[in-house]
């Protein structure tokens, strides 16, 4: 049984410092990509603050779908290039957003979420998914959160490539 809690109080780089080993324990030795994804959604939303939504969207057949995630009911099909998650899908880069209204043809499904971090999940040089991050405060994430997703990203590639 795994049990892992943070520090009140704790600085960014400890929280997710502290989710990268979790996550590493959680997935070292699971083949089960969905498995993977629905551990890592979990500790996401135990472990970092200030969240209405931690999850992933999937490439299956040419668009993003709806994966493990936590938090209110999501869009369960994204055109690639669509939103802040089909932008970061079809460009390959993190989508680092302070304000998702001012995002062109942001897609709503939380009217709650005013800032989103997308960050995709390349294996053997495709994405293959994206780890999607929305918070209900304007410019909730950092480059410093980017920095950590995208390792948190890179692990889980090799995760989920296994």
């Amino acid at each position: 049984m795994f049990d892992f809690k943070q520090q009140a109080g704790a600085d960014a780089a400890t929280v997710w410092e502290d989710l990268l080993s979790a996550v590493d324990g959680v997935t070292q030795g699971e083949p089960d990509p969905i498995a993977n994804m629905a551990n890592v959604a979990a500790l996401l939303w135990e472990l970092v603050p200030d969240l209405n939504w931690a999850g992933f969207y999937r490439m299956v057949g040419g668009e993003l779908v709806l994966g493990p995630f936590q938090g209110r009911a999501a869009c369960i099909r994204i055109a690639l290039g669509s939103g802040v998650c089909g932008s970061a899908a079809a460009t390959a880069r993190t989508q680092l957003v302070e304000d998702v209204h001012a995002f062109p043809g942001h897609i709503a499904c939380d009217a709650a979420s005013a800032s989103e971090l997308v960050v995709p999940i390349v294996i053997a040089g495709r994405v293959e998914a994206v780890l999607d991050l929305d918070s209900p405060t304007l410019a909730r994430f950092t480059a410093e959160d980017a920095v950590w997703a995208e390792r948190l990203c890179a692990l889980l590639s090799e995760r989920l490539a296994a």
